[in-house]
């Protein structure tokens, strides 16, 4: 079978004949000389490969070339001078040396939507956006990170409603804290997933499928779309063409873009810190 060559471009899943290591595109880079292709599978973790021959895509031999950046009219309707969360864009800014404040979400799909967004905005402010790898960790992080004037974090939680056990998990982490009532604000949207806060128009719903309870919810969302769903790397995939139908701020929710949006604001306030 003749292999099709194909562009390294971010989040197609790919796997390596030779290892068998399968994952999603993240970027394409030199190392020692030599052009590579990071893939990242479904448990966040990455390794490096020579582009070019020995991947299969579905099943089907390809040869993986450098992406082609797609030209300015495909980038999607941002208006001329803004950012895609509705920002104007400030030409030729450096991104600002980092900030000791930071912005913390719960999962790797939150930080790349975030980043879609408001990656603009996040880079001339000089803020940080890490994973918190569940709320249940946020009490020790909280701890470790030591909040107090010009430390503030900002935190996005999943499924922040009353009642929840996100909720109590929050309340705790944030009791007894030094520094944590001042300099840490916890945010939170109501749903299950952040891929329910992109509008479901978006992919040519009309509201995101219900899923029965017990069921894990994405593989009941794939299930129901037609796509995919068997593997961590159908997941992967189903995950990025999600985030590929975002364009602006308006593809989103306004019950998640608020709440980010109140978070930039904390965070960039720290300088107000006496």
């Amino acid at each position: 079978m003749v292999s099709r060559e194909v562009p390294a471009a971010p989040g197609l899943v790919v796997e390596d004949v030779e290892t068998g290591w399968c994952g999603a595109v993240v970027r394409v880079e030199k190392a020692g000389g030599v052009r590579v292709v990071v893939l990242e599978d479904w448990k966040g973790r990455t390794r490096s490969f020579p582009l070019g021959a020995g991947f299969l895509e579905d099943g089907a031999p390809v040869v993986l070339v450098p992406p082609v950046a797609p030209p300015p009219a495909a980038r999607g309707p941002v208006a001329p001078g803004r950012t895609a969360s509705g920002s104007f864009a400030v030409a030729g800014q450096r991104a600002r040396v980092a900030r000791g404040s930071r912005i913390w979400v719960e999962g790797k799909h939150d930080a790349e939507l975030v980043e879609k967004v408001w990656g603009d905005d996040l880079r001339v402010e000089g803020v940080v956006v890490e994973g918190l790898q569940g709320v249940d960790h946020l009490a020790a992080a909280v701890a470790e990170f030591r909040p107090g004037p010009g430390r503030r974090v900002g935190v996005l939680v999943d499924h922040l409603v009353t009642g929840s056990k996100e909720t109590r998990l929050v309340a705790d982490a944030l009791r007894g804290v030094p520094g944590a009532a001042e300099h840490v604000l916890v945010v939170g949207h109501p749903y299950v997933d952040v891929w329910q806060a992109v509008r479901p128009a978006r992919l040519g719903m009309s509201a995101w499928p219900v899923v029965p309870k017990g069921r894990p919810w994405k593989e009941g969302v794939l299930e129901a779309l037609g796509w995919p769903r068997e593997t961590p790397a159908d997941l992967a995939q189903g995950w990025q063409r999600v985030l590929r139908s975002v364009r602006t701020i308006a593809d989103l929710e306004p019950t998640l873009s608020g709440r980010v949006e109140e978070l930039i604001d904390f965070v960039t306030g720290d300088q107000l810190d006496s």
